[in-house]
C-alpha cells in the first residue's frame, strides 16, 4: 500500500543525496544503481576516477542527468576526502546517506605480513570509512536526518587463516558503526553496517590469477554440496544493494547500530 500522499510509483528516496565509495565497480556499484533507482542523486566516490566517470554516465543515462556524479577520492587520504566533500558541498549543499564501501582484499599468510601492508590495508578499509564519515556529517546535521552504511564483512564477525589484516580492519568497522551509532542518534542520524558473505565480485578472483573462487572444488565442495551456505549459492551486488538500501530509507527508523549480515546464511552454519 502506498503511503498517505505517495503515488504507487513514488521514488522513495528522491531529493536526497547519497556518498558511496568505492562505488566504480562491484558491490559500490549496485548499491549506488540501487539507491539512484530509488530516486536518490548518487555520488560516485571512487580512486579509479575514469571508471567512477564511466559508472555515472551510464546511471544517469538511465535516470537522468542529476542522479549521478563522479568524483575521484582516496579515502585513505584526508585531503582527497575533503576536495571531494567540498564538491559534494558545492553541488547539493547536503549529503543525506553515506555508505563507506572502499576497501581492499588481503589475504597475506601470517610469516608474509608487514606492519606497512597491515597499516595500508587499515588506512583504507578501516580509516577511511572515519575520515569520510568526519567530513561528510556535517552537510547531515543541518537537517537532522542521514544514513551511514558501513560494508562490513563476515571475516570481522569470525576469524579464518591468511585474513589478518582485512579481518581486523572490518572487525573495527563493526565496533566503529556502533560507536557511531552512539555519537550520531542525538543528530538524527542512524549507522548501521551489512555483513556480506561470498559475493560474485572481482574481490573473488583468486590472488595469484590462477580463476575465480567460486569455482574452486573447495568452494563447491565445503559450500555448496555440503550446505555451509544454506541458500546454495553465491551472492550478488544486487543482494547487498537490497539490505543498505533499507538502511537507508524511511523504513528504518528505529534501527541504530546494528550489524546485518547478508551471506546466504553461511554465519548460522558456524
Amino acid at each position: 500500500m502506498a503511503e498517505k500522499g505517495r503515488p504507487m510509483d513514488a521514488k522513495r528516496l528522491a531529493g536526497r543525496v547519497a556518498v558511496v565509495t568505492g562505488a566504480a565497480q562491484g558491490i559500490g556499484e549496485g548499491i549506488a544503481r540501487r539507491l539512484a533507482a530509488e530516486g536518490a542523486s548518487v555520488v560516485i566516490a571512487d580512486i579509479d576516477e575514469k571508471l567512477a566517470r564511466t559508472t555515472a554516465a551510464s546511471i544517469a543515462a538511465e535516470h537522468g542527468d542529476r542522479s549521478a556524479a563522479a568524483e575521484r577520492v582516496d579515502v585513505s587520504d584526508e585531503e582527497s576526502v575533503k576536495a571531494m566533500a567540498a564538491a559534494v558541498a558545492a553541488r547539493w549543499q547536503r549529503c543525506d546517506i553515506l555508505v563507506n564501501n572502499a576497501a581492499v582484499l588481503d589475504a597475506t599468510p601470517y610469516d608474509a605480513l608487514t606492519m606497512a601492508r597491515l597499516r595500508k590495508v587499515m588506512d583504507i578499509n578501516l580509516h577511511g570509512a572515519m575520515i569520510c564519515t568526519l567530513q561528510l556529517v556535517p552537510l547531515m546535521r543541518p537537517n537532522r536526518w542521514g544514513r551511514i552504511v558501513n560494508i562490513a564483512s563476515i571475516m570481522g564477525l569470525r576469524g579464518s587463516r591468511d585474513s589478518i589484516a582485512y579481518s581486523t580492519a572490518k572487525g573495527g568497522m563493526v565496533n566503529l558503526t556502533r560507536s557511531l551509532a552512539c555519537d550520531l542518534a542525538k543528530d538524527g542520524i542512524l549507522v548501521n553496517a551489512v555483513a556480506p558473505g561470498f559475493i560474485n565480485t572481482r574481490m573473488a578472483l583468486l590472488p595469484d590469477g590462477s580463476g575465480h573462487e567460486h569455482e574452486t572444488e573447495w568452494f563447491k565442495d565445503i559450500y555448496l554440496k555440503h550446505g555451509r551456505i544454506p541458500l546454495g549459492r553465491a551472492g550478488l551486488p544486487d543482494d547487498i544493494a537490497g539490505a543498505v538500501y533499507f538502511l537507508c530509507s524511511e523504513d528504518c527508523k528505529y534501527v541504530t547500530g546494528q550489524i546485518l549480515s547478508v551471506d546466504g546464511g553461511v554465519s548460522a552454519t558456524f
